[in-house]
């Protein structure tokens, strides 16, 4: 939780007591009050264990779905009769008393969803039995962006409920805002995929297939081989669902990519795999390693370069694997790869590299970006370490 949120819900704790609104009741076990220890800090502990069961629905936006499994926790937290959350458009949900209500909100919220500002309402009700006479709404809003509402009911009139209001409201535009940040994350990260997929070049397509059907008539088993190979690796590189995948997935898919290169280099490519089985299961970014073999490749065979080898390791380090490709072509002037690292290269040159350097650091830290050893002349060896568990990162 951020300290923008903790700070809403230590002003909504004190705030609480004070006004006599009840708070939701605590499930599981009942909290003695030797637990929690004055009455402020039970007040304090309550408001902070049922503002952790409203968060997670809200961290997936402003939806009926989540509107609908956040409203109770919220009503709780406010101890009002009723609560009602809104979109730009139509009630989300109700929650309470007064449901008859419903229909007339979204006009009372009009110039609030205009203007982003609370306000509060008579609800003009005229059943005699309705205990709701008087309402309070605060904007939900995201990047100054108005999404929709949070009404709460009450009575009469409470300057103590408008204040805890505005409070409840603005801790739940936190909870939205990260859910936008999750949401950007997502897609920065299909991007980033998207950019790799891109880099899978056209050239290597069309010439892996027409390397195979220069076996069609020779070697028509061989040529049948290589065809499932190709749909294998573009269907793996492909799949859109996954944000990780498995070191033995992606090792299986780097065997697909070399047999089709192999079939169209011959003896010019030598190939050595070593691979612990203990860290197969060890789970990482997707398209994490294909990239780093095409470029071993790459710089392995162009040029007048008429043989090389690339050599692939993937071992057991402990509590971490570490893989090591390496081949034993042109090499790189280690000035021009720090220029591609800071994303220098241009737009067309080592986005291969750039791109899992960066997703590496994203996912594990900067201590687990790529190592690269290389030289004009000397070949290129890179080398990444992935921790064996890191907590949101599985393989799919």
């Amino acid at each position: 939780m951020t300290g923008a949120a903790v700070a809403v819900l230590a002003v909504l704790a004190a705030l609480l007591p004070v006004a006599g609104y009840r708070l939701g009741r605590r499930a599981g076990r009942p909290v003695r009050p030797s637990d929690v220890g004055t009455p402020v800090e039970h007040a304090t502990f309550e408001t902070l264990h049922t503002a952790s069961l409203a968060a997670p629905p809200l961290r997936a936006g402003l939806t009926e779905e989540s509107a609908r499994r956040a409203a109770r926790r919220l009503r709780s937290l406010l101890g009002t009769d009723a609560l009602c959350l809104t979109d730009r458009d139509r009630v989300l949900v109700w929650d309470g008393a007064g449901h008859h209500h419903g229909k007339d909100v979204m006009e009372h919220l009009r110039e609030l969803l205009e203007g982003g500002r609370d306000t509060a309402f008579d609800s003009g009700c005229g059943d005699l039995d309705c205990p709701l006479r008087w309402a309070v709404a605060v904007p939900l809003t995201v990047d100054n962006r108005v999404l929709g509402a949070l009404v709460a009911y009450a009575p009469r009139e409470s300057a103590v409920l408008a204040r805890a209001a505005g409070e409840v409201g603005r801790w739940v535009c936190v909870q939205l805002e990260l859910a936008e940040l999750d949401r950007s994350r997502t897609q920065l990260i299909e991007a980033e995929i998207k950019a790799l997929r891109a880099q899978i070049s056209p050239h290597f397509l069309f010439n892996s297939l027409a390397a195979i059907a220069s076996f069609v008539r020779t070697d028509p088993e061989q040529a049948r081989e290589l065809l499932l190979e190709f749909a294998d690796f573009t269907r793996y590189s492909f799949r859109r669902h996954g944000e990780f995948t498995t070191l033995a997935d992606e090792l299986h898919s780097i065997d697909q990519y070399l047999a089709l290169v192999r079939a169209r280099f011959g003896e010019r490519l030598a190939v050595t795999l070593q691979v612990a089985p203990e860290v197969l299961p060890v789970a990482l970014p997707f398209l994490c390693l294909q990239p780093l073999v095409e470029n071993a490749v790459k710089h392995g065979l162009e040029g007048a370069v008429t043989h090389s080898r690339i050599t692939i390791s993937a071992l057991d380090a402990g509590s971490e694997a570490e893989v090591v490709i390496e081949d034993d072509g042109t090499g790189m002037d280690p000035e021009r790869l720090r220029r591609i690292l800071r994303g220098e290269g241009g737009p067309s040159t080592g986005i291969g590299l750039l791109n899992v350097d960066e997703r590496l650091r994203q996912v594990y830290g900067d201590d687990y970006g790529l190592v690269i050893e290389t030289g004009v002349g000397a070949g290129m060896k890179i080398t990444l370490r992935l921790p064996k568990y890191r907590a949101g990162v599985h393989g799919s």
